[in-house]
């Protein structure tokens, strides 16, 4: 075996790996979500990650990597790709297409989930699968292909998003801002005159765990897009991902204590998160103070965008677009102040930010790509739900939601207090 052959070997696995990392931030996914929400409801939450998953990687294998990654027609959308055929010697990687589209779809199925904290509780099943469709098959792929395709109109601008803060989490994250503006709040969230009422969460030590292994599948996400395994940035990448988490969980619990007198647990949870994401964009191209700033930065950011969207009367069960649609544009924006491209080498060329002598060219750039992604989402996201809407009502029934998702809509409770085996006919003579 040649060298050129071990170094693809050795990148092939770690890709997978970290591929399989990132797939497992579904789980984190799923008990962070689960644990914000009412017990009633924890069994939808599961469902839908399910959903992410399943029709998620079929429709991106059908659909969403042709658009995204297919051969480019003016910088807008890929032509070919689809079910991985056609015409795809412009993707010149040391690992093979197969090994790519896997890596892609985990990302994929991280833009869905984001959406899915923000409707919960109240979203129809059937029409979460259609907006799942649309979604990792149309929405995203399109904003992808605009940033990272070969050819695509703003990464041939210069805009840099090593991992995704603009293209996964503030696309995202507005997506989740437009479907909480549609779904509405839930019943009883707000009090006649405005006023939010307090939703306990079911179970905060579960929501912990989700958080964790979502932190656990970040250095996946990060360091698993140099897409190499002898990248010399590796280390520098993981090192910048974990500075930000640790500084936007720690701004939040002296920012909560100062606030609040008490550090709020699910605000620090979330605090932690919003470094994750805001660093995502950047993680490879600035330096560990700047990597500090960010996440302290977007820790705060993320306690007032909550308390905002309270004050609007808009109802975000985990607080998705506060975490990956503020954090995201933050992440974004420091990139135009902070790269510092040659801490990068081997991960792709960028202008330096403006407090590094590159001018203003790459912050215009980051924030013109910033408001395009995220106007699409949002936009592209209210139309999906409006057309859905047509073919089955997007939310629940009002006895649905007040029962709960899972009983109403799955038929079976997140935690039995039956203690034996349930007889058939009873059970259909409830």
């Amino acid at each position: 075996m040649d060298l050129t052959a071990l170094s693809s070997g050795l990148d092939t696995i770690w890709v997978v790996l970290t591929a399989a990392m990132i797939l497992l931030m579904e789980g984190g996914f799923a008990l962070l979500e689960a644990g914000f929400v009412r017990q009633k409801n924890a069994v939808s939450i599961i469902m839908k990650v399910f959903v992410d998953i399943t029709f998620g990687a079929l429709v991106f294998y059908f659909i969403g990597f042709g658009l995204m990654y297919g051969k480019d027609v003016s910088g807008l959308i890929g032509t070919s790709g689809f079910m991985m055929g056609g015409d795809l010697t412009h993707i010149s990687l040391s690992i093979s297409n197969d090994t790519y589209w896997l890596f892609q779809c985990a990302f994929v199925i991280a833009v869905i989930s984001i959406v899915s904290g923000a409707v919960a509780e109240r979203i129809n099943f059937h029409a979460y699968i259609l907006y799942t469709i649309a979604m990792t098959g149309l929405i995203y792929p399109i904003a992808g292909h605009w940033v990272w395709s070969v050819g695509g109109w703003l990464g041939s601008m210069g805009m840099i998003d090593f991992a995704g803060s603009a293209v996964i989490h503030a696309m995202g994250g507005f997506s989740a801002l437009a479907a909480a503006l549609f779904i509405g709040p839930r019943i009883g969230k707000f009090a006649d005159n405005g006023t939010p009422n307090i939703v306990p969460p079911s179970n905060l030590p579960l929501a912990s765990v989700g958080a964790f292994i979502l932190w656990f599948g970040w250095f996946g996400f990060n360091s698993g897009s140099t897409l190499s395994a002898t990248n010399s940035s590796i280390g520098h990448i993981a090192v910048t991902t974990m500075l930000a988490a640790a500084a936007g969980g720690a701004s939040c619990i002296l920012f909560t204590m100062l606030r609040y007198r008490k550090a709020d647990p699910p605000m620090v949870i979330n605090g932690s998160l919003a470094g994750l994401v805001g660093i995502t964009a950047g993680c490879a191209f600035v330096s560990d103070a700047a990597a500090i700033l960010i996440g302290a930065i977007c820790g705060i950011a993320m306690v007032f965008a909550t308390e905002f969207l309270e004050s609007k009367r808009i109802d975000d069960p985990v607080g998705a677009f506060a975490v990956h649609g503020i954090s995201g544009s933050i992440g974004t924006l420091a990139v135009g102040l902070f790269a510092q491209p040659e801490l990068a080498e081997g991960v792709g060329q960028g202008y330096s930010g403006l407090l590094y002598g590159g001018g203003w060219n790459l912050l215009s750039v980051q924030l013109l790509g910033l408001i395009t992604v995220s106007i699409w989402g949002f936009f592209i996201t209210w139309l999906s739900l409006k057309l859905i809407n047509r073919l089955v009502p997007v939310r629940v029934s009002r006895d649905e939601e007040l029962v709960g998702l899972d009983v109403g809509i799955h038929g079976v409770p997140a935690y039995s207090q039956e203690h034996d085996f349930i007889e058939l006919e009873k059970l259909k003579g409830r």
